[in-house]
């Protein structure tokens, strides 16, 4: 016989069953929220190759892919930190963090 099968959940429903998997989604959101604020700030040659980190309540990490990138940031950041807090996601450091290429 044929047992009657559970409808299957989608990926918004488990996510929301599962704690961990929601509040992972949250800070997914929220990053990407912080970076929609700030992508026009950035020069146009960083706006695709920046990858926002994940937040924290007063900080926040942006990933970058060489150090001539981190330093144009380091120069943008009280605009950048201006910007998220009129936008209502204020953070008190941003910090920007060069990705090293896997030996």
């Amino acid at each position: 016989m044929h047992s009657p099968s559970k409808p299957a959940l989608t990926l918004q429903q488990a996510v929301a069953q599962a704690p961990t998997l929601a509040r992972l989604s949250e800070l997914a959101a929220e990053s990407a929220l912080r970076l929609a604020v700030i992508r026009p700030l950035l020069p146009p040659a960083l706006r695709e190759l920046v990858r926002p980190g994940a937040p924290e309540p007063d900080a926040w990490a942006l990933l970058v892919p060489h150090n001539a990138a981190a330093a144009k940031l380091r120069q943008l950041v009280p605009a950048l930190q201006q910007a998220l807090a009129t936008a209502g996601h204020p953070v008190a450091t941003i910090r920007i963090k060069v990705l090293r290429a896997a030996p």
